[in-house]
């Protein structure tokens, strides 16, 4: 991996007016095209960094951000900052798409949460292809038995206490990542009741009808280890995606590259899986992706 990459920090206003912490890494040689990295709860950009800089070195100009209450997108305190989940999608990766420029094609690497927000993006149809990894529907009841009950207590006995102490869940005193806006742990732990996450939520009726219009190619990559997301629950959650062609890819951890869980895939031991995306990317620009 080439360590010549300059990363490019830049404030980014979101669509209403909310500051963000955004980072741009040129390409080295070629540009090949243009790939966005959106990122899963509670975990900032700079985890990324290794991805985005071996990308650079296939051609791809990379851009990532630190949501609103995450990184550098934090205020001051998280107490009383008001948001909804689906603000990270709506306004901070819309205003990340609509600054990348359109002289090349745009993809879509999304990490959980990101496989989420492709389905919320207004310009959804400027993506020419979209991997995802770990994305899934949240449910506790596509985990394992023992995975259900540390969710489950997670949900009803430790969130509602500490966000009453805190006014915003301390996600890292749990060592889950950063600590998460009120507003996001409410509406996650209210879709994480639902088997098909918020497709199920009645107060988001339009859900369906808005990933329906998704035409984009995917490639959805899920570890056997991954306890929560396993591949049944990508496949409740990418049922969403009705009308957008996709391929699943069931990684068998133990028998390639060891241990990747939920947060493995970017990290450096899982090189071979950010090149499968990236081959996938190209056979897309050429016309030879195969879905």
């Amino acid at each position: 991996m080439s360590n010549t990459v300059e990363a490019q920090a830049f404030s980014l206003p979101a669509t209403d007016g909310y500051a963000l912490a955004a980072t741009r890494y040129p390409a080295t040689g070629h540009k090949r095209g243009h790939l966005v990295v959106a990122p899963a709860t509670a975990v900032p950009q700079r985890f990324y960094r290794r991805f985005a800089e071996h990308a650079t070195t296939r051609g791809f100009e990379v851009w990532t951000l630190d949501y609103r209450g995450v990184g550098g997108s934090k205020p001051a305190s998280l107490r009383g900052f008001e948001m909804r989940y689906l603000d990270w999608a709506e306004k901070d990766l819309a205003a990340l798409v609509a600054q990348v420029p359109q002289d090349a094609p745009l993809y879509w690497v999304g990490h959980s949460y990101g496989g989420h927000a492709l389905g919320l993006q207004p310009e959804h149809a400027r993506v020419h292809a979209a991997c995802f990894f770990g994305v899934g529907a949240g449910w506790h009841g596509w985990m394992p038995i023992a995975e259900r009950a540390r969710v489950w207590v997670m949900w009803h006995v430790l969130g509602p206490l500490a966000t009453r102490l805190w006014g915003y869940l301390p996600w890292s005193l749990l060592g889950m990542g950063e600590d998460l806006p009120l507003g996001v742990y409410r509406d996650w732990r209210r879709w994480c009741h639902f088997p098909h996450y918020f497709f199920d939520d009645p107060a988001l009726p339009d859900m369906a009808q808005r990933f329906a219009q998704v035409r984009t190619p995917i490639l959805a990559i899920n570890a056997l280890d991954d306890l929560w997301a396993l591949p049944r629950s990508r496949d409740a959650f990418m049922a969403g995606y009705s009308q957008a062609p996709w391929r699943c890819h069931d990684l068998n951890p133990r028998q390639s590259l060891g241990h990747i869980g939920h947060m493995g895939y970017f990290r450096p031991h899982a090189q071979a899986l950010w090149d499968d995306s990236l081959n996938f990317f190209d056979g897309a620009r050429d016309g030879l992706a195969t879905l």
